[in-house]
C-alpha cells in the first residue's frame, strides 16, 4: 500500500534506511532490555521510564562515529570516520537550531549528571526485569537466563521440555 509516497507494509527491507534502523534496534533497544516480552501496564510504565533516561544518556553523553568515506582498495575496504561526537554535539555544530532552542538544549545538558543518569538507567532496568521475572505463565516463571523455574521452586525440566515439544508440534 502506498500512502503519501511511502510504501507501507510488513516488508521493511524495501526501505532505504532499513540497515540503519535495524542497527539502532540492537544498540538502543535490544542491548538494553533484551528480547523479552513486555505486555503488562506495569512493564510498559517501567519501559517508558527506562527509555526516557536512555534517550538522555544516548543523545547527550554517548559519542558515536559517523562514516565519512569508504574506499575500496583491491579486496579491502578502507573506511574513514569523522571524530566521535554525541548527537547533542553534532546538532550544536550543525548550526540549524534557533538561538532559543540551542539555549534550551544547553540548559538541559548542564542540569544532567551522567553518573546519576547511569544509576537511574540501571535502577529502571532492574525494576523492569523484576516485573518480568515475577510473571507467571503456564505454571512457570520466566527466568533471567532462560531456564524454566517452577512456581514452588522445584526444577521440572523434563515436564517443561515435554510441554514445549507438544506446543511446537
Amino acid at each position: 500500500m502506498i500512502f503519501c509516497g511511502v510504501t507501507a507494509g510488513s516488508d521493511r527491507s524495501n526501505y532505504p534506511d532499513n540497515a540503519w534502523v535495524e542497527q539502532r534496534n540492537w544498540t538502543h533497544v535490544r542491548k538494553e532490555v533484551g528480547y523479552r516480552r513486555f505486555d503488562t501496564t506495569a512493564e510498559l510504565a517501567a519501559l517508558g521510564a527506562l527509555y526516557g533516561a536512555l534517550r538522555l544518556y544516548k543523545n547527550f553523553f554517548q559519542p558515536a562515529l559517523k562514516l565519512k568515506a569508504k574506499e575500496r582498495v583491491g579486496g579491502k575496504i578502507h573506511r574513514k570516520y569523522e571524530p566521535a561526537a554525541t548527537p547533542y554535539q553534532r546538532l550544536l555544530d550543525s548550526r540549524q537550531l534557533s538561538a532559543m532552542a540551542e539555549k534550551g538544549l544547553r540548559r538541559q545538558y548542564e542540569q544532567l549528571n551522567v553518573v546519576e543518569l547511569r544509576r537511574a538507567i540501571e535502577r529502571f532496568r532492574n525494576t523492569l526485569f523484576d516485573l518480568v521475572e515475577g510473571k507467571v505463565e503456564d505454571g512457570f516463571r520466566a527466568a533471567r537466563r532462560g531456564q524454566p523455574i517452577c512456581i514452588d521452586g522445584r526444577q521440572r525440566k523434563k515436564e517443561w521440555l515435554r510441554r514445549r515439544q507438544a506446543a511446537i508440534q
